[in-house]
């Protein structure tokens, strides 16, 4: 088995599928414990649905997709995410956009079904991640690199201000900070690892991408740089298993992964049981 695994490596494709996996893995891992903190996680599947809605959009037109779901994102994130929510009524704002964007953007495939050869293949492809991630470009994953970069540096330069807002956005404003300004540089960056992630687990799986790393993390660490540590880790792990499960058992890669996460979160759970039992 491990022969097999390592003779795929001679081939272009897994190559670029793991590196875009890896970067893409370790940007949700990172947002997702500020998202899951802030009590935003199913932020991810309402604006997976915008950027599902984009990309529909950008088929038709004959456009790529990245150019028209990642600024379409970063205005629906923008919206949903900055800082007083309260105005929005977050849940019912998510609700409202998520089931929206999907519908009209299944609806203008079957409308225009013309303009593309394979409507099934493209709707699962890009709701559930099932091929993409394995026919990337290199210039996709330079893309993807630069990105996912981008959201690494953001996230090592402001580390201090992204703990405080995330933790008492309150106390936050309070001392100084300038809440609105990492509220907006959060929002930015989730519609950016969304996009990406829409590659990898499709956009109906990317929650799961964002919250169990995060999930699992928390049952493990006490400390915030723990949690994204360890939460960077499990992500990293689960998405390299998923893409190599799915390689040699020819799987679903999306669901291959987001089921690795499943299975890292119980182990997790398990863990967590024993040690506060162990504590008694």
């Amino acid at each position: 088995m491990i022969e097999k695994i390592v003779s795929y490596f001679q081939y272009d494709f897994v190559r670029f599928a793991l590196v875009a996996g890896v970067l893409i893995a370790l940007c949700a891992a990172l947002l997702g414990v500020s998202l899951v903190l802030r009590r935003y996680s199913l932020i991810g599947d309402g604006l997976s649905h915008v950027a599902f809605g984009a990309m529909t959009v950008a088929m038709i037109f004959s456009v790529t997709p990245m150019y028209v779901s990642l600024p379409v994102t970063v205005l629906a994130a923008v919206l949903l995410l900055r800082g007083d929510s309260a105005k929005l009524k977050g849940d019912s704002a998510v609700a409202v956009l998520s089931v929206s964007s999907l519908a009209i953007g299944y609806l203008l495939l079957n409308v225009f079904s013309k303009q593309t050869t394979n409507l099934s293949g493209d709707v699962c492809s890009i709701l559930f991640g099932s091929t993409s991630i394995l026919t990337l470009k290199k210039s996709d994953v330079i893309t993807c690199a630069v990105l996912a970069a981008a959201v690494i540096i953001i996230f090592a330069l402001f580390y201090n201000k992204i703990f405080a807002v995330t933790f008492d956005e309150t106390f936050a404003r309070a001392t100084g900070t300038k809440t609105s300004v990492y509220n907006l540089i959060l929002a930015v960056t989730t519609a950016v690892v969304i996009v990406l992630s829409v590659n990898l687990v499709g956009a109906l799986l990317i929650s799961a991408l964002i919250v169990f790393p995060a999930l699992c993390a928390m049952r493990l660490f006490k400390s915030f740089k723990g949690v994204m540590i360890g939460a960077a880790v499990f992500s990293v792990v689960c998405a390299v298993s998923g893409i190599l499960v799915s390689i040699v058992f020819s799987t679903p890669v999306g669901s291959t992964i987001v089921v690795c996460n499943l299975g890292v979160f119980v182990i997790c759970i398990i863990i967590d049981v024993l040690k506060g039992g162990t504590k008694r």
